[in-house]
Order: structure tokens, then sequence, then C-alpha cells
């Protein structure tokens, strides 16, 4: 099979698979370049609740597929920079669920969900300063938002791996389980989130990621969807929300 992203959707959960084993599933310029329009697909499918991004087998991504980037660095660079812009302007949760290498562009993909799940086994770098690239002012924003100045700078001068356990502690990834129990965590976690106000996340992710300028905006979304009046109703009957609000208005 050809490098590509799969896809599927069950169960209102997107999950998107990056298929290139033989390269322990490094990312082909032709990948970066299709990420965006089947995040935009996604998007607007109103089955979608909740997104998944792994990596197919027992390695999540390792990076950018050099072989394939042999023309302009910088043509490349954006290549992957607007894939992971798209991925974090997804409008649903999205959840990075990681085994193996997460390294490189593929730590900038993970960087750019919601959340992130690794195996105890796993290993992350951001690698840069092996090949002499300027690191996306973005992506080192984004990485210092999640583990601050000097665990980035750690990162970024060094290009070492760091371990499951060290990712967890500087707030890379999220939650570390066994290998085992992954697959069955991060399902049982996409149902939670796709259960939930789809208008409570969009809010909580506009204002998580910097935009301050819409409080109008929302509190008009909310009270115009009736979300809250059923999920008090919810509450006093003991009973699960069905909450209608929708990314798509």
């Amino acid at each position: 099979m050809e490098p590509q992203l799969l896809h599927d959707v069950t169960d209102s959960v997107a999950t998107v698979v990056i298929h290139h084993p033989a390269k322990r599933n490094a990312m082909t310029a032709a990948m970066w370049a299709a990420l965006p329009p089947l995040l935009s697909t996604l998007a607007d499918d109103p089955r979608v609740r909740a997104l998944v991004l792994t990596g197919e087998g027992g390695t999540f991504c390792a990076g950018a597929d050099i072989s394939t980037l042999r023309g302009s660095p910088a043509e490349a660079q954006e290549l992957a920079v607007r894939a992971e812009e798209a991925l974090a302007a997804f409008p649903r949760p999205t959840l990075a669920v990681i085994r193996g290498h997460c390294v490189g562009g593929g730590s900038q993909l993970a960087a750019a969900c919601d959340l992130r799940f690794a195996e105890s086994g796993a290993l992350f770098g951001v690698t840069p300063a092996k090949l002499g690239i300027v690191y996306p002012s973005s992506s080192t924003r984004r990485l210092v938002s999640l583990v601050g100045p000097a665990a980035a700078k750690y990162l970024l001068f060094s290009g070492e791996l760091i371990d499951a356990g060290r990712a967890l502690r500087t707030g890379l990834v999220d939650e570390v389980l066994p290998g085992d129990e992954l697959a069955g965590r991060a399902a049982e976690f996409t149902r939670v989130l796709a259960s939930r106000s789809q208008l409570t996340q969009a809010a909580a992710k506009e204002f998580a990621n910097g935009r301050t300028d819409r409080d109008a905006y929302w509190a008009e979304q909310a009270r115009g969807s009736g979300d809250t009046a059923e999920g008090v109703a919810a509450f006093l009957e003991r009973r699960q929300p069905r909450f209608s609000w929708t990314t798509s208005g």
C-alpha cells in the first residue's frame, strides 16, 4: 500500500491513521498536503464529534520522509505547517494516540492535537537541530505553550529523545498507559468526548487557544442553543443529556 492517510468514522469518532510503515510512518510531501483537505471533509461531517490521530502499527510518526522533500526546504516546511495548523484548527476535540516514535514532524502533529495519550514505551523528540532546520515560530510557540520555555529549549536545542515518563512530567502528553491498555482507554475517552456539549467544547477550545474576543458570540450561542437547559434537566432527571448544538451551527 502506498504511503497515505487512512480514515474512518465510527460511533461519532473520526480516526485518521498515518500509514507509511516502511519508514515508521514518516510523512511524505503528498501526505502533508493531503491532511488539510481531509480534515476539512471530516469537519463538515455531522457524524464527527471527536477525532483521533494515530499511526499504523507500533509507531506514531518518525517525522518527515526526507527522501520526498528534496526540493525547497521552505516549501517542505510550509506543507508541514499548513497541516499542523489545520489540525490545530479542527473544530472538535482531537486526541493523538501515540505508540513508538513520535519525532520531528510527528511531534508537530501530536502537539497540534488538543490532547495526547501515549503508551509507556513511546519516545518523543523535536529534531530540527539535527538537520540544521529552523523550527517554525508557530510550532515553537505551540510547544512552549505545552511544556514551558525551559523544556522546549531542551528539546529544540538538543534534538534528543525523551521517554513517555518525562513527556508526561513536562506536559507533552496527558496520559501514559501500558501498550495493551492504550487503545481501550482512547476509545473510552473519545466516547466521553462525543457525549459532551459541543458548545462547551468549541468555546473552550477557542479560549484555550488564545482567542479572547468572542465572549459575546459564545454567550449568544449559549442562549440560543438550549444546551444549558438540557444539561440541567438531564442532571436533575439523572439521565444522559441530548445536546443539540453543533459546530456546523
